[in-house]
């Protein structure tokens, strides 16, 4: 796991509630230009953190929908997840031998507080996934992973998810390399269990 995917509308509201609820302050991430977001972070030890991304009013109105849904979501969620890869190009075409449509793999990159860049190569966040029970892969290639830059606020314990359909997302998890638990579920749903200053929390 590289990073959980915490969207909200309202970026400040998504903050107070994940604040609140982890007892820890997220930290500035940045702006991604011309996708019309922003985001805060959360560091779980090194290589792996969580974004709560959100709506950034700084920005006009992006040319596409805004990822992770943020333009038709109503609650702050777990959206989606992000894991790590080296082959993104096989890992694509891994994905479209099970069944999978993990879209192109494309550049990303958002500016930090200190006005520098980060730059990323991931697989496409905008594609359906399975409703984001299927993470996106990233290769931050010479990038210095933003975890290394945050304080070990709390540690990431396991991620599980649900969904109508266990047995296909399982065959399309394990064809990707990925050992996740899959469980029975009405809709699609990340569940994430941190260690946090208050004790353990389930996050969805």
């Amino acid at each position: 796991m590289d990073h959980l995917v915490f969207a909200s509308p309202d970026l400040e509201r998504g903050v107070r509630h994940v604040e609140e609820l982890f007892g820890v302050e997220t930290e500035m991430g940045g702006q991604h230009l011309g996708l019309g977001t922003r985001n805060r972070l959360i560091g779980f030890g090194a290589d792996t953190y969580m974004e709560v991304v959100g709506i950034d009013p700084e920005q006009p109105e992006p040319g596409r929908e805004r990822w992770f849904g943020l333009d038709r979501l109503s609650e702050p969620r777990l959206v989606t997840w992000c894991a790590k890869g080296d082959d993104l190009e096989g890992l694509v075409e891994r994905g479209h031998a099970a069944g999978i449509d993990l879209g192109a793999v494309v550049a990303g990159g958002r500016r930090r507080p200190d006005g520098g860049e980060l730059t990323w190569r991931f697989t496409d966040p905008w594609a359906e996934r399975a409703g984001g029970v299927i993470p996106f892969f990233i290769d931050w290639g010479d990038t210095l992973h933003p975890a290394r830059s945050l304080a070990d606020a709390c540690r990431f314990v396991e991620l599980r998810v649900e969904h109508p359909e266990p047995d296909r997302v399982r065959a399309w998890l394990s064809a990707l390399g990925l050992d996740t638990q899959v469980s029975p579920g009405h809709a699609a749903r990340v569940i994430a269990t941190i260690e946090t200053p208050t004790g353990i929390v389930e996050l969805s």
